[in-house]
């Protein structure tokens, strides 16, 4: 069983609160959704509209072709009456001014009584409609549930969905990355508001009280990544988040955090580039940015994610890696993971415990003592005489020197860091491996969602995710390579970076490319059909 609704209207409408409730509910009643968002950048008047897939069987991306649109205005039927399926529907709010009237309520609630509509169309109980809304809306939800049970009583029954599942879980990555830094202790968060980066700061704000963090909102993203560094010292775990061209305005702070080996944790959430782009729609433009952002060498962690349950793993593991290590690490999303909704039967966080602060300070304490591994004892300022950080070359004290002897030696400790990190990481998994065949598609991040999808229906493919970009799991992607007959790429940006790093990895070129760098993500069937130009 798959259904495909397409809900849309003028922005301001509520198409966005509207997909995401109705999405819950049949979430709450087993089946497994994905919600896909698109909208301009224009506060009113742009045309919303988010792609509800529901299924019983686990589904992780959008598709093109829909069974019902749900339309609050015009607008939305004369745009996407193509995509409608032969047998499929329209469900839009007209002459409703007597339903309103006799509820008592203002214009938005005809968003509910379609919703009534819908569910009564799927021969849902009314029941459970109101006990929905009555979680979903726990205060003033009287007009709500009687412009539900209004549209509920305007339709007739036609189908009968049913699903054999539990209660499932509706999650965005962003939800994941948050419940992944919740989850590793974080006791700051910084960040300017940024497309799509934003609704993390919403979050954390909200959860601040619950789990004893502070977010705060500097005046720029200078401002962020520097009071993010100071908490660093101070002991703070610490996260900012940020989108490209705040990202660009970070990158000299990025820099002394790897001179003065701080751990700091950056979320990237990717969208359409250059410059502002186009700036609430999606790409994957930004990897080697990631993989490059600031002045000299010093080692960094960058993990892709590419669900929300993925998030919260590959952020407690950033979180993980950068205390330990004291190295920048980075999470790179885009608007499409960070936005969109999965449905999971389970929620999962990782074991990882986070290194412990040691507590007896010794008198002849060095801030940069070399070490075996590069990574010298931490201690922190009021713990004992004196702790330094330098952004300047130093000496093991952390005194300034311009000395060829220490500049020789320090670079050399940031760097025996990292065949420990590389072999911490191949415990976590930085590649996983999906389907089977001697064909092979290579992607990362956002992308999962419609490979995987597409897997059962382009035969003799199996799927190469990778969540590390540095240190990069090298062995593991070239082991998979030279399995394989052929090798196709598949990335959301212009000129395959993913392809470009690996060739400067492992010397593989992989000349098989799908590319789509037209700020929308990929959906199943372009993906199906853009495979199938490649012979077998």
């Amino acid at each position: 069983m798959e259904k495909v609704i397409l809900i849309g209207g003028r922005a301001g409408q509520g198409s966005a609160v509207t997909s995401n409730f109705i999405g819950k509910i049949f979430c709450h009643l087993g089946f497994y959704v994905f919600n896909y968002r698109d909208y301009p950048s224009l506060i009113r008047g742009g045309h919303n509209f988010n792609i509800l897939r529901i299924s019983d069987k686990p589904v992780f991306s959008q598709k093109e072709k829909c069974d019902i649109i749900l339309a609050f205005d015009q607008k939305t039927i004369d745009l996407h009456r193509k995509k409608l399926n032969k047998k499929g529907i329209i469900l839009r709010s007209f002459d409703f001014e007597p339903v309103l009237k006799k509820i008592g309520g203002p214009k938005i609630l005809e968003n509910d009584i379609l919703i009534g509509s819908l569910f009564k169309y799927f021969s849902v109980a009314k029941e459970v409609l109101i006990r929905e809304a009555e979680k979903e809306f726990p205060k003033d939800n009287e007009l709500i549930k009687k412009a539900i049970v209004s549209g509920y009583d305007l339709t007739k029954n036609k189908e009968k969905l049913i699903s054999k599942g539990g209660v499932k879980y509706f999650l965005t990555g962003t939800d994941g990355v948050a419940l992944g830094a919740i989850a590793s202790g974080l006791d700051i968060y910084f960040a300017y508001p940024m497309t799509p980066t934003t609704p993390l700061l919403n979050f954390l704000a909200k959860k601040q009280s619950r789990h004893n963090i502070l977010t705060f909102q500097p005046e720029d993203e200078i401002s962020v990544i520097n009071a993010a560094l100071g908490a660093s010292f101070g002991g703070a775990k610490v996260m900012v988040g940020t989108s490209g061209g705040g990202f660009a305005l970070m990158t000299e702070a990025v820099s002394l955090a790897g001179m003065a080996e701080l751990p700091l944790v950056i979320y990237l959430g990717q969208r359409t580039a250059p410059s502002s782009g186009i700036p609430t729609y999606t790409g994957q433009g930004d990897l080697k940015f990631a993989l490059n952002a600031g002045h000299g060498e010093f080692p960094r962690i960058v993990v892709a994610p590419g669900d929300p349950q993925e998030a919260i793993f590959r952020t407690q593991e950033a979180f993980y890696l950068s205390s330990k290590y004291r190295i920048p690490a980075i999470i790179l999303s885009d608007k499409h993971l960070a936005e969109s909704n999965y449905s999971f039967d389970k929620i999962e966080r990782s074991p990882l415990i986070s290194p412990k602060i040691a507590e007896n300070m010794p008198e002849n304490y060095k801030s940069y003592t070399i070490t075996k591994n590069g990574v010298s004892p931490v201690f922190f300022p009021g713990q004992g005489p004196v702790v330094r950080v330098n952004s300047y070359e130093h000496d093991d004290e952390g005194n300034t020197t311009e000395n060829p002897i220490w500049a020789e030696k320090m670079n050399d400790k940031r760097f025996k860091k990292l065949p420990y990190l590389k072999k911490e990481i191949d415990k976590f998994n930085p590649v996983s491996l999906y389907g089977k065949g001697k064909n092979l598609i290579i992607g990362w991040g956002s992308t999962k969602g419609a490979i995987v999808d597409a897997l059962p229906e382009i035969k003799n493919y199996r799927f190469l995710q990778v969540s590390y970009m540095s240190p990069f799991p090298k062995e593991q992607v070239l082991k998979e390579i030279k399995k394989s007959k052929k090798v196709v790429l598949v990335e959301n940006n212009v000129t395959g970076l993913l392809g470009d790093v690996i060739a400067e990895q492992t010397g593989f070129i992989i000349k098989n490319k799908i590319l789509k760098y037209d700020a929308r993500p990929f959906d199943t069937e372009f993906l199906i059909k853009k495979i199938w130009t490649f012979k077998n």
